[in-house]
């Protein structure tokens, strides 16, 4: 028998604020993370534009023999984690006599990596590397990491599927929870901030380049929009059966409906209509809901052309003459990319929960392709009960959820 599937807990460190409060505040008042780096432009990065994410301070949580094991990104993922599951009312002694895993999206290490081969090719010795090298600079750190320091004896894995990894990582325990094969799941995702993870990103020239206007270049489906801000941090849900939740006596926040997902099988970089529309069709279908119970959607776009474009033909496929809202959270906090299908399905919780929906910074004009759907450009106060994220990926990975509240 299909188990329902509910959410019980939250944690996020983002550009918005490193709890649940701030972030709900920044979300409602329009606040914009971004800024401009002059570091970046000194390193040599066409856009200095990034989100300001706030550095992570484990040393009153853990010992420093810890601490050397996590890069930049677990260090995120640990912080949100101790929120969610503070969050879910989950204490380590829960923890210590039940079996409970995790999923956590991330797709690159760039900064411990390239930190370890300098010291060895400065050296000359591999034992120059450090003993922590390994464990911070596989795509698994984080999960490695979080299982280790709470001792979680379930589900231990990484979702790798660029930017969709922390709306992948949220799809796959709902399939392992929905069919009993886990009770409570740990999911999220987590992207390292710093200048290292997204030079290459830089050199493709995706990146907006309005650095004059910091707050204004992360424009999601406006015609002058001109690229991405890239953006990082980290943020976690407690997934658990809803029986689970109620025998714990747990605070049960929404359930997850609905679960898409689908491969363009076309470009690699370039995204096209037919996959994203499947991906939200599948949503709909396996949650057997009615695209009019939707009442917001947070868009995936990121602020390019030809992202923004093709998403908004996606989503006029699938809604066609109902004018559901729609808005991107990355118009106030970049692309966040590994950790923001996590991150906005947290953001749009916080709006659901809190009766309001943040409008897409920047908004000002649709192109042709844009004009399809309701972006909603201020934020405005609106009540829902059933919301559906969009994330889309390099290599074509697509990932779409429904929540519905409780």
């Amino acid at each position: 028998m299909e188990r329902r599937v509910v959410i019980t807990g939250l944690g996020i460190w983002s550009c918005l604020g490193t709890n649940l409060d701030e972030v709900r505040q920044s979300l409602y008042s329009g606040k914009s993370g971004i800024i401009f780096s002059q570091a970046r432009k000194d390193a040599g990065f066409r856009s200095a534009l990034c989100a300001d994410v706030p550095k992570a301070d484990l040393k009153k949580y853990l010992s420093r023999d810890l601490r050397k094991l996590m890069p930049e990104e677990a260090q995120y993922g640990y912080l949100a984690t101790i929120q969610a599951l503070e969050h879910a009312k989950l204490d380590q002694d829960f923890l210590d006599q039940n079996e409970v895993g995790v999923i956590y999206g991330n797709d690159s290490v760039a900064e411990a990596t390239m930190q370890a081969l300098d010291k060895f090719r400065q050296a000359g010795s591999t034992a120059a590397c450090g003993s922590g090298a390994i464990f911070q600079s596989m795509n698994s750190t984080v999960t490695m990491n979080l299982a280790t320091l709470l001792h979680l004896r379930g589900i231990n894995l990484t979702a790798s599927a660029a930017c969709a990894s922390g709306s992948h990582s949220v799809g796959l325990g709902y399939l392992l929870i929905k069919d009993g094969l886990q009770d409570c799941i740990i999911c999220g995702g987590a992207q390292e901030a710093n200048m290292f993870s997204v030079a290459s990103f830089d050199g493709l020239m995706a990146f907006s380049t309005r650095e004059d206007e910091p707050t204004k270049a992360s424009r999601p489906f406006d015609r002058d929009r001109d690229g991405l801000i890239p953006g990082g941090g980290a943020a976690t849900l407690v997934l658990e059966s809803y029986e689970h939740a109620v025998k714990r006596g747990a605070p049960i926040l929404a359930e997850i409906v609905g679960w898409g997902f689908s491969g363009n099988g076309d470009h690699i970089s370039t995204p096209n209509v037919a996959g994203p529309t499947r991906s939200l069709e599948l949503c709909l279908k396996n949650g057997g809901i009615n695209p009019r119970d939707i009442g917001y959607i947070n868009a995936h776009a990121t602020s390019t052309h030809a992202g923004d474009g093709r998403e908004a033909l996606a989503i006029a496929n699938i809604f066609g003459d109902y004018r559901v809202p729609v808005t991107s959270t990355k118009s106030q906090t970049g692309h966040e990319m590994w950790m923001a299908g996590a991150s906005e399905l947290i953001y749009s919780m916080l709006m659901m929960k809190n009766d309001f929906i943040a409008g897409s910074l920047n908004f000002e004009n649709p192109d042709e392709d844009t004009a399809c759907i309701n972006v909603i450009p201020e934020t405005r106060e609106a009540h829902f009960d059933m919301f559906l994220s969009n994330s889309f990926g390099f290599g074509g990975t697509n990932s779409s959820l429904i929540i519905k509240n409780l």
